[in-house]
């Protein structure tokens, strides 16, 4: 609606910290740990987060498949508690900075993630903790990319609102056409009808009615021409906003496909430093 847009949260940059124990607790991962069956872990993380409606409510239901799989995915690869409930949280963080804006903002989550991510790879109290190894960096990393940024379009369709943008275009020279008020209607109304009332009664209905077909005969040719210009000339703006678009999504797509190629280094690199440090 026109004089809302203000209200519709814009991107924002946030910082990364440690968040081990943020959204599971020792005992909460406890007992997902002593579980074996998927549907009672997918039951765990419906009573800790409040998704009961999943079979009802479609957002639900991908939010329990997202944090479920995470879990799956630690356990797979032998992660130990601490190191599922830090990666969960990595995961949860990212998908809620992702969905807190309908605009455009997979640079700035990205980077978000990437620094949760070297927050828990890199020992330098109290800023950050080594608590993922270089290889599972790699592993955290490409499940993410694969799994969750290379859906993120789907992701924002599902959670954020839409936006519609309403155009409104003015040309000099053109004045604007005011809109008839209601006691212009209701006047007019009133001279149409004594017009019929003490008319010539041996006047056709037809005769009485104006046909839109004479009203566009009318039309002079200057309007005509006009008409033409306007229409040429949204068509115009229309294809060049579409390529614009269409190179921003592309620039976009390159830059983050430039990124995920030198982020399997970068916590390697980070780690040896550190190491190299502590040894001197």
């Amino acid at each position: 609606m026109p004089g809302e847009a203000h209200k519709i949260p814009q991107p924002r940059q946030h910082r990364a910290k440690v968040c081990i124990w943020d959204d599971l607790t020792v005992h909460q991962m406890d007992v997902i740990s002593k579980t074996d069956s998927n549907e009672d872990i997918k039951g765990i993380l419906c009573e800790i987060f409040g998704l009961d409606d999943y079979s009802q409510n479609p957002r639900s239901a991908i939010l329990v498949d997202l944090y479920f799989f995470t879990i799956q995915y630690a356990r797979e690869n032998g992660f130990s508690k601490e190191q599922t409930a830090a990666f969960f949280s990595i995961v949860r963080k990212t998908h809620e900075m992702m969905i807190e804006s309908p605009f455009g903002n997979v640079e700035l989550c990205y980077g978000y993630f990437k620094e949760l991510v070297l927050c828990h790879a890199v020992k330098r109290p109290p800023w950050s903790v080594d608590l993922f190894m270089p290889d599972q960096v790699k592993l955290i990393t490409e499940y993410v990319v694969n799994t969750y940024f290379k859906h993120h379009k789907l992701y924002k369709y599902v959670f954020t609102p839409l936006v519609r943008l309403d155009l409104a275009i003015t040309y000099e020279g053109v004045p604007e056409t005011p809109p008839p008020s209601e006691a212009e209607d209701e006047t007019k109304e009133e001279t149409e009808a004594e017009d019929v009332i003490d008319g010539d009664t041996t006047k056709d209905e037809d005769e009485l009615k104006t046909p839109e077909p004479e009203l566009e005969k009318e039309e002079s040719p200057k309007m005509k021409e006009l008409r033409k210009i306007i229409q040429q000339h949204l068509s115009e703006e229309v294809e060049k906003l579409r390529i614009s678009v269409d190179n921003q999504i592309q620039k976009s797509e390159e830059t983050i496909q430039t990124k995920l190629t030198s982020v399997d280094g970068s916590g390697q690199a980070k780690r040896a430093s550190s190491r190299t440090k502590k040894g001197k």
